[in-house]
């Protein structure tokens, strides 16, 4: 879409916490209105949409409007958001007892090329994978995205992080 939309649905987004709960529908008629003003295969609607039904807590509303939007490509007209959809699915699939396929969704994006999102991608995926009662992996992901913000103990933290899923000899 052009900058103009893409500036009012950022201005939305900042008004946010203007909706408490019980006026959580008032914010996603907000986001509605401005879908309604893209091309109906607009990937971005369902993103948006998305967005709004995660951040009032509806994962089971949100998962499947995730899924329409990266089938539609969300990810060749913006990579970032691309990457935020799979990152927000596979929270909202672990919301709903899909932990698995978060998972599965969520793996590749290791090995995606690095940008601002590859700390959230991590503990996303570390959440995903404690709800599978898989913490060791988890926390290696949580110390290992952890390890290079610290002011020092950053090769000690990595070392532990992969020492945490590495076979024991």
């Amino acid at each position: 879409m052009n900058r103009d939309w893409e500036d009012r649905v950022a201005a939305v987004w900042a008004s946010f916490d203007d909706y408490p709960e019980e006026r959580a529908h008032e914010f996603r008629a907000l986001i509605d209105a401005l879908v309604a003003e893209l091309p109906d295969d607009s990937p971005l609607g369902p993103f948006e949409q998305a967005c709004a039904w995660d951040s009032t807590g509806h994962s089971d509303k949100a998962a499947p409007l995730y899924r329409e939007a990266l089938a539609r490509g969300l990810g060749d007209v913006s990579r970032y958001k691309g990457r935020r959809a799979k990152i927000q699915l596979s929270s909202s699939l672990r919301n709903i007892g899909q932990a698995e396929e978060g998972v599965k969704l969520l793996t590749p994006e290791l090995e995606a090329p690095s940008d601002e999102l590859d700390d959230a991608v991590r503990a996303c995926l570390a959440l995903c994978l404690s709800s599978l009662g898989r913490d060791r992996e988890g926390l290696s992901l949580v110390l290992g995205a952890l390890a290079p913000h610290l002011p020092r103990y950053q090769r000690s933290m990595a070392n532990y992080a992969r020492a945490l899923v590495e076979p024991e000899s």
